[in-house]
C-alpha cells in the first residue's frame, strides 16, 4: 500500500506542501507470557529476550547494550531469575586478563526453548481466532 499524503500550508507563503504520511503498518500479534511466583514475574518476554542476547553475545553488559536495557537492569534480571529457578540459567565468570564473560547454563539453554516452544504451539492452536482478531483491527 502507497504512503498516503495530505498537504499542508506552508507558513511562509500560502503554497500547499505536501506531506508524505507513513504507510499503515498491518495488526500484528505478540504473545507477552509471564510465569508468576507471587507479584514477582519469574520468567517473562524480557528476561527470555536478555538470555537470548547473552547467547549471542557471551556477556551481559554486551547483551544488554544490544537490547536497549541498562547494565544494572539487565545484572538485576539475571540476579531474579538465577534465584527464581532450581537450577541458574546465567553462569558468569569474573573479570581477568582476558575479562569476564557469561554463557547460559543447561537450565537456560532449556528455559529459553521452552517459552519459544510454547508460544509457537500457542500460534498454532489459536491461529483461526488469531487471524479473526487481527481481522477486526484496522
Amino acid at each position: 500500500m502507497p504512503a498516503k499524503t495530505t498537504v499542508k500550508r506552508s507558513s511562509k507563503a500560502a503554497a500547499l506542501v505536501p506531506v508524505a504520511r507513513p504507510a499503515r503498518r498491518a495488526p500484528s500479534l505478540r504473545f507477552r507470557m509471564r510465569v508468576m511466583s507471587g507479584e514477582t514475574i519469574s520468567v517473562g518476554p524480557g528476561k527470555i529476550a536478555l538470555l537470548e542476547a547473552i547467547r549471542e553475545t557471551r556477556s551481559i553488559t554486551a547483551a544488554a547494550k544490544a537490547i536497549g536495557m541498562s547494565y544494572r537492569r539487565a545484572w538485576m534480571l539475571v540476579d531474579e531469575l538465577n534465584a527464581a529457578l532450581k537450577k541458574p540459567a546465567v553462569h558468569s565468570a569474573k573479570g581477568g586478563d582476558r575479562g569476564g564473560g557469561s554463557e547460559l547454563t543447561a537450565a537456560g539453554e532449556s528455559l529459553v526453548g521452552l517459552y519459544r516452544r510454547i508460544e509457537a504451539r500457542a500460534a498454532r492452536a489459536g491461529a483461526a481466532e488469531i487471524t479473526a482478531l487481527l481481522g477486526m483491527v484496522r
